[in-house]
């Protein structure tokens, strides 16, 4: 099993890799993988297409915008704890956590609203 870092959480990769050396079970298990990758993305592009038909490149960046500031937000939070001088507080550290937990999961939709851009689930409105 592979992984893969994305910003700060991990992806594995659990793709089957047939170990069968004969390569016409190997072609017949790779077509079947293929049709469950074809019907997954089928699925995909109706119910994300449905879903999200009105995204569009003005969505996007209210969405980088909203991203950006929770990332400055949590600097800003941290630095601030900084220069007090004081030991953090559990309240502090929990509104630092806060703060980051907030632009990670804006960070994970942007990353994956992009992805189903670039894989043809859905398309952003001109």
């Amino acid at each position: 099993m592979s992984t893969k870092m994305t910003s700060s959480t991990r992806r594995y990769s659990d793709h089957f890799e047939p170990q069968d050396t004969d390569p016409q079970e190997q072609r017949r298990l790779r077509g079947q993988l293929e049709q469950i990758d074809y019907a997954a993305y089928v699925a995909n592009r109706e119910i994300i297409g449905q879903s999200l038909n009105n995204l569009d490149a003005a969505a996007m960046q209210k969405l980088a915008l909203l991203t950006a500031t929770a990332r400055a937000k949590w600097a800003a939070e941290a630095l601030r704890l900084a220069h007090s001088g004081s030991p953090v507080t559990p309240d502090q550290a929990a509104r630092l956590t806060a703060a980051r937990t907030a632009f990670e999961e804006l960070v994970e939709v942007y990353d994956a609203l992009r992805r189903m851009v670039e894989r043809g689930y859905v398309s952003l409105k001109a």
